[in-house]
C-alpha cells in the first residue's frame, strides 16, 4: 500500500510537471506519510507537516494545477518529504 503513496509523490517531483495529479490522492499519499490535512471552506487545503505549515489551493476539478504542484514540491523540498527520503 505504501508503494502507491510513494508513487503519487514521486508523481509531484516529475519533469515536466504533469496536469494530471488528483488532489484527493495526494492528500492521503500526504497523511499516509504523516502530514495533517485540513479542508476549508475556501476550496483549501492546509497541509501541516514537521511544525511548518502550508496552504493548497484546490480547484472546483478534481487535478492540482501545475502552479500548484511547483509550490507543493518546494514545500515538500523544504520539510524533506521527497521521494528519496520516504519508503
Amino acid at each position: 500500500m505504501s508503494h502507491r503513496h510513494k508513487v503519487k509523490i514521486e508523481k509531484l517531483f516529475e519533469h515536466p510537471t504533469s496536469g494530471n495529479i488528483d488532489a484527493n490522492k495526494v492528500l492521503a499519499a500526504l497523511e499516509h506519510y504523516g502530514a495533517k490535512v485540513e479542508l476549508t471552506k475556501q476550496h483549501r487545503a492546509k497541509i501541516f507537516y514537521n511544525d511548518k505549515e502550508f496552504v493548497l489551493a484546490l480547484s472546483h476539478k478534481s487535478n492540482l494545477s501545475k502552479d500548484a504542484i511547483l509550490k507543493l514540491r518546494h514545500f515538500l523540498e523544504e520539510v524533506e518529504l521527497t521521494p528519496e527520503k520516504i519508503d
